[in-house]
C-alpha cells in the first residue's frame, strides 16, 4: 500500500492523556476517516499531521519525504499541497468573505479566486448585498462552508479535514461528500483526504480506509471493505447470548434479544446456536470496537 502520510513513533503528552502512535499509514488516493469517542485523540493527531501542532515527539513522512522540522515543510512545499480545515476559530472573526478571499490568494500560490466565489455561490454562504458579512455574523454551518470553501479553492494533494460535517445539515453533508469525491477523482490517484467525524452513518459512503482512534491509540484500521469482512454482525434470541458471549467481540443485549460483532474466523464457535449472521456497517463496526476499548462504563441490560 503506498502511502501519503507515514507515522512513527508519535507522542504527545498532556496531562491525563497521551497521544501514542508507533505506527500509522494513511493510504494514498483515498479517503479516510479517524473514527473515535470525544478525547479519543483525534484532533490532536490530525493537527500533528496537518503541522497545526508541532510539540510532539516522532516522525512524519509527507509524500514520501522525511520532514522533522518546520524548514523542512517550508522548504519542500508540503504546506503548499496540504489543504487543512480546523474545528475551532480557523478565521477571525472581524474578517469578510472578500478579505478571506484576499489573504488566501497572499497566503497560498495554489489558491484560484475564481473557483473560490463559484464555491461561496454554490454552497448558498452569502448572497447579493450579504457578501460583505463577517464571520462572527455567521452561523457555526455557514463558518465551515467557508472554510471548505477556501481550502477547495486550493489545487492540494492532501486535505485533513476536522470534523466537517459535525455543523452541516444532512443536505450539505451529502454535498461534502461529493466534494471529497470529486477531488479525489480529478486527482487521479495523487490526491487523499483526510477527515475526523462522529457522523460515521453519514460519511460512510465516502470513506475509504477507517482508522478508529481510542484512548490515544489506534484501536483498528483498515480498507472499509476488508473490516466488513474481518467482523460478521451476528443476531439471536435472549436465551441464547449467554452461550454466544465468550466467541463475540462485542454484544448488546435486551429482553428480546441481543446482537453483536463476531470476528469472522470465530464463526465456527457459534455453530451450534440459531443465530443470524449480517454483513457490519461502518457504523456498527466503529461502535464496537469503541465500546470496546472505551473507559465510558456500560450500564445494565436494558
Amino acid at each position: 500500500m503506498e502511502s501519503v502520510i507515514e507515522v512513527i513513533d508519535l507522542k504527545k503528552r498532556f496531562k491525563g492523556f497521551t497521544l501514542d502512535i508507533p505506527e500509522l499509514k494513511i493510504p494514498k488516493g483515498f479517503a479516510t476517516a479517524l473514527i473515535g469517542e470525544n478525547g479519543a485523540g483525534k484532533t490532536t493527531l490530525l493537527n500533528c499531521i496537518a503541522g497545526v501542532r508541532l510539540n510532539y515527539k516522532g516522525h512524519i513522512r509527507y509524500f514520501e519525504k522525511w520532514q522533522d522540522e518546520e524548514r523542512d515543510k517550508e522548504e519542500n512545499g508540503v504546506r503548499e499541497q496540504i489543504g487543512y480545515v480546523g474545528s475551532g476559530l480557523y478565521f477571525l472573526p472581524q474578517w469578510d468573505i472578500g478579505q478571506i478571499e484576499k489573504l488566501s490568494g497572499l497566503l497560498f500560490q495554489n489558491f484560484h479566486p475564481e473557483r473560490y466565489q463559484e464555491l461561496c455561490r454554490e454552497l448558498a454562504i452569502v448572497s447579493g448585498e450579504a457578501s460583505g458579512k463577517k464571520v462572527s455574523e455567521l452561523s457555526d454551518g455557514n463558518r465551515m462552508k467557508l472554510m471548505l470553501a477556501a481550502v477547495f479553492a486550493r489545487d492540494t494533494s492532501l486535505l485533513a479535514l476536522d470534523e466537517p460535517a459535525s455543523p452541516l445539515d444532512p443536505v450539505m453533508r451529502e454535498r461534502l461528500c461529493e466534494m471529497i469525491r470529486e477531488y479525489l477523482d480529478q486527482g487521479n490517484g495523487e490526491r487523499s483526504v483526510l477527515f475526523s467525524t462522529h457522523n460515521i452513518s453519514d460519511m460512510e459512503n465516502v470513506t475509504d480506509y477507517a482508522v478508529i482512534v481510542e484512548q490515544g491509540r489506534v484501536a483498528e484500521q483498515g480498507f472499509v471493505e476488508d473490516l466488513k469482512e474481518k467482523y460478521v454482525l451476528v443476531k439471536g434470541e435472549a436465551s441464547a447470548a449467554e452461550a454466544a458471549r465468550p466467541a463475540l467481540y462485542s454484544i448488546s443485549e435486551s429482553r428480546y434479544g441481543f446482537e453483536g460483532l463476531c470476528l469472522s474466523e470465530n464463526l465456527d464457535r457459534l455453530a451450534s446456536l440459531s443465530v443470524s449472521l449480517e454483513r457490519p456497517s461502518l457504523f456498527q463496526i466503529s461502535v464496537a470496537v469503541m465500546k470496546r476499548n472505551s473507559q465510558i462504563k456500560r450500564g445494565s441490560k436494558a
